[in-house]
């Protein structure tokens, strides 16, 4: 959610934060606007709508200087519009802020502020930390951003400057992501790291209630008592074409077809068919695995649908009882944790709020921390007692892919580790999955060769407003990723159920010309799934559906079949889920929606 770009150095500011801006609206925003600084004065430009808005209106005033902070919004406290947009600044327009996050005591600051004097002008919360600011200043920035802080609660990723001190750019980081970029004479903040990448590869990632204080001449990083902080250059290894689009009319199309590669690389060195499987520096012992008494699989959205997977896997393969929960939910109903307990948190940017505050929650209760996320040095990534990498590489379309997938070879290397070490399956069974797993990549590209039926399902389908998803075992967990993508960028409203609930409600939606898709790939359940497509055929449902290659029997029961590569049936999620993004990407491009940023919706959910 939100972006956040700051320079300080020699150069001219505003394109370089228009660019920096440009690589993060992937993140979801609904306004944008810089605050920049030269002789002495406070220039600021903003307005809602995309950053094009803002890129027009800077061509037409165009604001000079080498010191500035841009920003692009998604709405929470106050409508998307001008006024509200970020930067915010104090009424004498000497402090400036961009903010992420959410400042949970604003209205009581804010009342004690309009107390002292202050006036407001937006709704928004974060307009009460430059007033803040600058009621604490008394001629040392630094200073009065730490005692600003100490008062606030809540979450936040700040970048201040002032014409106090035109020479300064002011950070600081707390539940939201927040770079630093390391130039040659100029440095940088960020939310993310593609939107320096062109500039620099050398970076410090913060941790929560640190400072930094960046000059033209070096970066100063702090704790909140102001002591310096030594902190290990961080140097990007991935390219700055590896966030563009490649060809592609989409990057989410893009991404799906670099899927083959990252199952492949998330393989790589941790499933080979004669050795043990590996977890890099993972350190679980035998004794270990024998004593839990439980796992918990904690994440939101897809995540939480690559967890419904490992739920299933985890428990057939290891033996061990696992519950899935929506982090959200989580912490808030007192879940039964002691040092008997695993929790693996599955975050994409690793900085999702809810899943960050349930591992915490976790460890505070004493249970071991697996985090399993596709960003390095990202917060729960630090904060787990493990991690394990999903290497997807940077994702940049708001609805997620190869890092679901990924997330799916994570579920099945744990799975796989676990029963390894407990002896719950046979040598041969491990062999058997072990090698089939190093299959997927080739058999994820057969099904990218032949989208010819998907597209033309979904020429004559675009126009339904409702769709369903069906599945049972493993099929179910897939059809609710599959549901989701299709809601997430068509704006089709679609749902998931289970197959064998229809007859307990969900059958009386069923009716002449209802589009079902029909997930049939476990082998132990076809005949009852066959059943189920028969009960909506009847109601007059049109169905599309997805089978294993050899059951080309169900043809005589749906309208339209797409075959998968065969496989294990454990491991058809994988292979199946592919589909169901094409299915969602192609019925998103025939009614010319924004695919890869999607309205209101943003790719790192940073706030609760």
């Amino acid at each position: 959610m939100c972006g956040i770009v700051g320079y300080i150095g020699k150069r001219e500011a505003s394109p370089l934060l228009i660019e920096g801006l440009s690589k993060l609206e992937y993140r979801g925003y609904d306004s944008a606007g810089v605050s920049i600084i030269k002789d002495g004065m406070l220039n600021v430009s903003k307005c809602k709508g995309r950053l094009v808005n803002l890129e027009n209106k800077l061509s037409k005033n165009p604001i000079g200087g080498s010191l500035g902070i841009g920003h692009t919004r998604w709405a929470t406290h106050g409508e998307p519009s001008d006024v509200n947009s970020h930067p915010h600044t104090n009424e004498g327009a000497t402090i400036s802020v961009v903010h992420n996050g959410i400042i949970e005591n604003y209205i009581h600051l804010r009342e004690w502020l309009i107390s002292k004097g202050y006036n407001f002008c937006s709704e928004t919360d974060t307009e009460v930390i430059p007033h803040l600011i600058d009621y604490f200043y008394n001629g040392d920035l630094v200073e009065a951003v730490m005692k600003a802080v100490a008062k606030m609660e809540g979450s936040y990723a700040l970048g201040v400057v002032s014409t106090y001190e035109p020479d300064k750019l002011v950070a600081v980081r707390k539940d939201s992501p927040l770079i630093v970029g390391l130039g040659q004479g100029e440095y940088f903040i960020a939310s993310d790291i593609p939107a320096i990448l062109n500039e620099t590869r050398d970076v410090y990632l913060l941790n929560d209630n640190e400072f930094v204080v960046l000059t033209s001449t070096g970066a100063l990083l702090l704790t909140p008592e102001g002591e310096e902080i030594k902190r290990e250059v961080y140097h990007v290894t991935w390219n700055a074409d590896a966030a563009e689009k490649g060809g592609y009319e989409h990057f989410m199309l893009k991404e799906i077809h670099e899927q083959p590669k990252a199952i492949r690389d998330t393989l790589t060195s941790r499933i080979m068919p004669n050795e043990p499987v590996t977890l890099d520096k993972i350190n679980l012992s035998k004794e270990l695995i024998e004593k839990l008494d439980r796992i918990y699989i904690v994440a939101c959205g897809t995540a939480y649908h690559a967890g419904m997977v490992g739920k299933y896997v985890i428990e057939k393969l290891a033996r061990i009882p696992v519950e899935v929960d929506v982090a959200s939910e989580f912490r808030y109903r007192d879940p039964i944790i002691n040092d008997r307990t695993l929790m693996i948190v599955v975050s994409q940017s690793g900085e999702t709020a809810d899943t960050l505050a349930a591992l915490r929650e976790a460890k505070a209760q004493g249970a071991r921390v697996i985090a399993v996320t596709n960003v390095v040095g990202s917060s729960v990534s630090r904060e787990a007692n493990d991690v394990l990498y999903t290497w997807a590489g940077p994702e940049i379309a708001v609805a997620s892919t190869k890092a679901y997938t990924t997330q799916l070879i994570a579920m099945y290397i744990l799975a796989l580790f676990f029963a390894e070490q407990k002896g719950t399956i046979s040598g041969e069974e491990l062999k058997n999955i072990k090698t089939e797993l190093l299959t997927l990549p080739e058999k994820v590209e057969e099904v990218l060769e032949h989208k010819e039926v998907l597209q033309k399902f979904t020429s004559r389908t675009y126009m339904h407003k409702d769709m369903f998803f069906l599945g049972r075992g493993l099929d179910y967990a897939v059809a609710m990723e599959g549901s989701l993508k299709l809601k997430e960028i068509s704006y089709i409203h679609s749902d998931a159920y289970a197959a064998g609930e229809l007859k307990h409600g969900t059958i009386a939606l069923i009716e002449e010309g209802t589009i079902v898709i029909a997930m049939a790939t476990q082998n132990n359940l076809f005949e009852k799934m066959v059943s189920n497509i028969k009960e909506v055929k009847t109601r007059g449902a049109k169905v599309l559906a997805f089978a294993l290659k050899g059951n080309e029997h169900i043809e005589k029961t749906v309208d339209t079949t797409l075959y998968l590569p065969n496989t294990l049936p454990i491991l058809a999620p994988v292979i199946s889920v592919v589909p169901l993004q094409l299915l969602a990407y192609y019925m998103a491009t025939q009614k010319g929606c924004d695919v890869d940023k999607p309205r209101n919706l943003a790719k790192s959910v940073t706030v609760e």
